[in-house]
């Protein structure tokens, strides 16, 4: 299994490629992350062109079943958020067919 990625190793990386000190990469991380909060937020979704969005959607109440004990169960409805991975990310991660 591939090492992951830390987010100290993606400051280093991201101040190399943008020729910034890694206080700079952090506070650029850190506001592209708040802006993406908010916008997902207040707008219901966050596009970052070519990487993919974050979407907040809604959740109908629905009847589950307890796993353990086979007796259904009420679930609420919730609102929840995803993220829907751009088809340029695809491509550039998988390949083309």
């Amino acid at each position: 299994m591939a090492k992951k990625l830390t987010k100290t190793q993606l400051l280093t990386t991201l101040a190399e490629k943008t020729e910034t000190t890694k206080k700079v990469a952090a506070l650029f991380l850190d506001v592209v992350t708040s802006i993406a909060y908010s916008e997902a937020k207040k707008n219901g979704e966050f596009v970052l062109p070519g990487f993919g969005k974050l979407v907040k959607q809604k959740r109908k109440a629905r009847i589950g079943t307890n796993p353990k004990t086979g007796e259904k169960i009420k679930i609420a409805a919730k609102t929840v958020v995803k993220f829907r991975v751009a088809k340029a990310a695809k491509d550039a991660i998988l390949g083309t067919k």
